[in-house]
């Protein structure tokens, strides 16, 4: 069943004892608006249905046995460092592990997934950054987490997976004045738009840019969530009036013991 799922990867992600995807809405067994691999616990799926979703997204990366660490996203900047005693879903938005058998999933319908790793150290983490975590600072406090879990900034790769991009995102100017106002260069990320007062947005740039400014090194990927049927779309969903839309998953995991369990 595994075998037909279908996820995108990165190479910067892709590093021996590392496995990595950012999956499409394809492969699961919802049904309706939440066709098919909704990974989202908080949607009103059925429950049966997103559980397996979820299964078969970490046994396709080999985590079939894996514990799945997700967490109540609420757009923030708190990150969590997550190992095989974790249970309960915590509020917050970023997680970074060192243990083998973990999966660590986000959860995404435009925000930017982000997928952090440092291979040497064998440290990884998963980030959901919306413009209010992103504004928040939850790359910076992600790195952090890295960091004091054992990783090195030098050694950090991150990856932005697929989002709501530039030409599909028209925001307003409240929201443009929340982003310039935490940070001063941010007004590059957004270019006018034919309709006054808006502009559209550049979310994944803003976001790599953050990465960038943090010291590692760090890629986008171009997929653009609101304008490719691959995948789930909260905007394209309110846009066409439908009630609710699925989630995304990215997720990444360790496949060998880090260098502290050795």
């Amino acid at each position: 069943m595994t075998d037909h799922i279908p996820f995108l990867t990165h190479p910067l992600l892709d590093h021996p004892g590392i496995s990595h995807g950012f999956f499409t809405r394809h492969g699961g067994v919802s049904q309706g608006v939440y066709d098919s691999l909704n990974g989202g616990l908080g949607s009103k799926d059925n429950r049966d249905h997103v559980d397996e979703n979820r299964l078969r997204a970490a046994a396709a990366l080999g985590g079939k046995h894996d514990l799945i660490c997700g967490l109540y996203q609420i757009h923030s900047a708190l990150c969590h460092i997550v190992d095989n005693t974790y249970r309960d879903r915590k509020e917050g938005d970023a997680m970074v592990t060192t243990t083998a058998g973990v999966t660590c999933v986000i959860l995404t319908a435009d925000c930017v997934p982000v997928l952090f790793a440092d291979p040497v150290h064998h440290v990884i983490a998963a980030a959901h950054a919306g413009w209010r975590g992103a504004v928040s600072g939850v790359v910076a406090s992600t790195i952090a987490a890295m960091e004091d879990a054992g990783a090195s900034r030098d050694h950090i790769v991150a990856v932005t997976g697929p989002a709501i991009q530039q030409q599909s995102y028209q925001v307003g100017a409240d929201l443009r004045a929340a982003v310039c106002d935490g940070h001063a260069d941010a007004s590059v990320f957004f270019q006018p738009d034919e309709k006054p007062q808006h502009w559209r947005f550049d979310l994944p740039g803003y976001v790599k840019g953050q990465l960038i400014d943090q010291g590692v090194t760090a890629a986008a990927m171009p997929d653009d969530t609101y304008a490719d049927d691959r995948f789930f779309s909260h905007r394209h969903a309110t846009h066409h009036h439908q009630p609710d839309s699925g989630r995304l998953m990215a997720m990444i995991r360790l496949n060998q013991p880090a260098l502290s369990e050795k």
